[in-house]
């Protein structure tokens, strides 16, 4: 089936200990897409560009079944661009520049194609622009999830806590969620948080993998040790991406299922990380995929 995905088509300069990339083709969408387009069968694309925006990318997230319809075209303006560098142990970043372009007045309008899908993933974007979104839908979706960050419970929690009461599943970090629920204690913070809307709630870790929680029931992924970790810009938004598009894929959300959604999303997700960029991500084959999935499997895999 379809998946929807609303966020950013963007540019980024990226400092790490491993070196620099300028000008690389990132943003939320870009990633989301890029992962998500390995098991869903079209993944319906809303965001905003400028003309700089390379027509090269464009066609080739349009050859792995991207539809391109709810992208608006800016003519002589900039898209998005966030420069970036990492501290040393890769877990901190220090934001260098911020440009919002063509995002700046980001108004996003479904074409009507779009406004029946059943899996949608609201990127992390203003909340009211992500309400937008959910209230030009004409049917409720089958599985809408959101990502979001401190900055928007920092500067728009009503608007957050709104957004929050229509989704089906939250994807935050575990620095999110203790914000957002004024929990030290995860658990709690899970709690805490589907209270407020979300049926269902995945809390990353970074490199300690990520949690599942749905009412009583608890699921734990853990993370993939890699030799090197070269750029994790975008790790996040490729994990909700192979999320999304295997439930899409699937078309199953029951708990089983999203346990073994969140392993295909990790699995992208530690692909990505090995490179610059979506690099990685656009060259993968389903031999990749499928080896690094068995990986994690082995992972959670216990016999008694």
């Amino acid at each position: 089936m379809s998946l929807l995905a609303i966020g950013t088509l963007a540019f980024d300069d990226i400092e790490t200990p491993y070196g620099k990339a300028d000008m690389i083709v990132g943003g939320s969408c870009t990633y989301i897409t890029y992962a998500a387009s390995y098991f869903a069968s079209e993944v319906q694309i809303v965001s905003v560009i400028g003309e700089d925006f390379p027509e090269t990318v464009m066609n080739d997230l349009k050859s792995k079944g991207a539809d391109l319809e709810g992208v608006e075209l800016k003519r002589g303006e900039k898209s998005f661009f966030w420069a970036g560098r990492y501290h040393d142990d890769m877990m901190g970043r220090d934001t260098l520049d911020t440009q919002l372009n063509v995002l700046a007045d980001f108004d996003p309008k479904l074409p009507p194609a779009y406004r029946n899908t059943d899996y949608v993933m609201l990127g992390n974007l203003t909340p009211s622009v992500q309400m937008q979104v959910i209230e030009q839908m004409e049917s409720k979706p089958k599985f809408l999830a959101l990502d979001t960050m401190n900055f928007w419970m920092d500067v728009a929690m009503d608007e957050l806590k709104a957004v929050l009461k229509k989704i089906d599943i939250l994807i935050i970090n575990d620095e999110e969620a203790r914000q957002l629920s004024g929990e030290l204690s995860l658990l709690k913070a899970a709690a805490k948080i589907t209270d407020m809307g979300p049926k269902s709630l995945i809390i990353k870790k970074g490199e300690h993998g990520a949690l599942l929680f749905q009412g009583d029931k608890t699921f734990f992924a853990p993370a993939l040790l890699l030799p090197k970790v070269v750029d994790p810009t975008g790790a996040g938004d490729t994990f909700a991406g192979g999320f999304m598009g295997y439930l899409a894929a699937t078309d199953d959300i029951s708990f089983e299922n999203l346990k073994r959604a969140i392993i295909h999303g990790s699995a992208l997700a530690s692909f990505v990380v090995e490179d610059f960029g979506t690099r990685k991500l656009e060259r993968l084959t389903k031999s990749d995929i499928d080896g690094r999935v068995a990986q994690f499997s082995e992972l959670v895999r216990v016999n008694f």
